[in-house]
């Protein structure tokens, strides 16, 4: 039987403000298979987005080990860290997170950039990406003279370019309209179907609905999972 993709163990995360202590996540035990389509769910403050930025190496655990693909992330350094962020996992963010200076197409083009894969295969890579996203005709617009869906979509692609393991969206639709928000949500759909595995924080109960499987967070604590 195949390793999950993702396995916490006895993960914390503790912030400190002031005298208190807040235990942003306690004690929690989570796998997930690759190619799985999974919706974090749950209140406020009730743990989400501390798991989302964990899962994304963007910040690291009190307690408790990590294994991304088998190998404890959890211990490697900072450098290594941001080696495995860039080749094997993708962020879609709900205000899409562009570099305003560059073009869609230089957008998508930057985690290649970051690794140092070379200008040809790059260019390639990108007219492909363009094409697939419908971006073809505003590969050299920039991010604000864009609209809300076409901007998700760049983020989409510059996600995916490096071919990652998997997709962390945040409330990916939380700032488009109900028909961009389906339009966006149908394209990480369809990556999903093709093996990528999907995780998306969220609050929309319509969205979080579409999963296979959902994990109800709360007070820090994995409270229900639809798996189980």
């Amino acid at each position: 039987m195949a390793a999950p993709l993702i396995a916490l163990s006895g993960i914390e995360r503790v912030f400190h403000l002031g005298d208190s202590e807040v235990h942003a996540l306690r004690r929690l035990d989570l796998q997930i298979d690759a190619g799985e389509y999974v919706a974090v769910m749950g209140p406020s403050g009730s743990g989400k987005s501390t798991l989302l930025n964990l899962l994304g190496l963007l910040d690291r655990p009190n307690a408790g080990s990590y294994r991304l693909e088998g190998r404890d992330v959890t211990t490697l350094s900072a450098e290594e860290q941001a080696r495995v962020r860039s080749e094997r996992i993708g962020f879609v963010f709900q205000s899409f997170h562009l570099v305003p200076r560059l073009t869609a197409a230089e957008n998508v083009a930057l985690p290649m950039t970051l690794a140092g894969i070379a200008p040809a295969e790059r260019a390639a890579r990108v007219a492909q990406a363009m094409q697939d996203y419908g971006l073809a005709d505003r590969a050299n617009h920039r991010p604000d003279e864009l609209s809300g869906g076409q901007r998700q979509r760049v983020a989409i692609a510059r996600a995916t370019i490096m071919r990652p393991a998997v997709i962390l969206a945040d409330e990916p639709t939380g700032n488009l309209d109900r028909a961009t928000g389906d339009e966006v949500v149908r394209l990480l759909e369809g990556l999903n179907a093709q093996g990528v595995t999907l995780i998306v924080v969220t609050h929309d109960a319509a969205l979080g609905g579409r999963a296979r499987r959902r994990l109800m967070m709360e007070d820090g604590a994995l409270k229900h999972d639809s798996a189980t």
